[in-house]
């Protein structure tokens, strides 16, 4: 079993982060990049989960749902993830988005 606690960690604060966060922030484009990692994140799992099917996308659900989003997303990728790298690369995923979200 893989620990996938330091993505798990990274999305909840993220996810925290964003909750918290101005209107202002989010409309600024704190969201529109939190809805892009959640693409990504579910994209990820979509490919180990359904290996040679095309990858459904996300919807955007709006701005007050992004860390709702990125807080599925990642948990679902948390569950079939096979090793330990993949999990530090989801991770630093996370932590890029929310640099550049800037919360």
């Amino acid at each position: 079993m893989v620990d996938t606690t330091p993505l798990t960690r990274a999305v909840d604060d993220f996810a925290d982060r964003l909750r918290a966060a101005p209107q202002s922030r989010l409309q600024r484009g704190a969201a529109a990049e939190a809805l892009g990692l959640a693409r990504e994140l579910a994209r990820r799992a979509q490919l180990v989960e359904e290996p040679g099917a095309e990858p459904r996308e996300m919807p955007d659900a709006g701005m007050f749902a992004a860390a709702d989003q990125i807080a599925v997303a990642a948990h679902d990728l948390a569950l079939v993830l096979e090793d330990e790298g993949q999990v530090e690369e989801a991770a630093a995923l996370v932590e890029e988005a929310r640099k550049r979200a800037g919360v």
